[in-house]
């Protein structure tokens, strides 16, 4: 999984369909055992930039990071903790609300 590449396309890539970031969540969730810092940094990186798109892109985030909490490694809470805190603050929840 290249998280690096797929937090880059979830801020950039303004035509892309959410569907192919959906897709995206799969791959995150399997690198979230991963221990490399700059893996779990990318994985949670690109998990919260996926969630910062819209709404239905931010629910499926959340999900998704409720599921690498359940996996139980260390790596997988510090990925969902640290996702889940930004997901679900008032802040990114206040913007995309106002896009909706």
């Amino acid at each position: 999984m290249c998280g690096a590449l797929l937090a880059t396309l979830a801020v950039h890539d303004k035509q892309a369909e959410d569907a192919r970031f959906v897709a995206a969540l799969t791959l995150i969730e399997a690198a979230a055992n991963d221990p490399r810092n700059y893996v779990m940094k990318a994985a949670n990186w690109a998990l919260r930039n996926i969630g910062k798109r819209n709404a239905a892109l931010n629910a499926a985030a959340i999900d998704a990071a409720r599921r690498i909490q359940q996996q139980g490694s260390k790596p997988a809470r510090w990925i969902a903790a640290d996702a889940l805190r930004e997901l679900g603050s008032a802040a990114v929840q206040g913007r995309l609300g106002s896009r909706a």
